[in-house]
């Protein structure tokens, strides 16, 4: 398992609530529109970033293994 994940915001989903960026200010901010972002390109694989992937409503966040591509969240269907 990888220290990092790549974290992307899907701009179609995210309803801008803002909650990443309040949850998690370090690893989450808001574009000029109020849009989630990751403020990195990759962000350090924690539990924290796991947990504000998860608390997301509308399931915008995705987490995935840079090294493999393989996806952490949200899980495989």
């Amino acid at each position: 398992m990888t220290d990092r994940w790549k974290a992307e915001v899907d701009r179609h989903v995210c309803v801008r609530t803002g909650l990443c960026a309040a949850t998690a200010p370090g690893e989450f901010g808001l574009d000029e529109r109020g849009q989630g972002r990751a403020v990195t390109e990759t962000l350090p694989a924690t539990d924290e970033v796991l947990e504000i992937a998860e608390s997301c409503p509308v399931e915008a966040i995705s987490l995935t293994d840079p090294a493999t591509g393989g996806r952490i969240f949200p899980p495989e269907a």
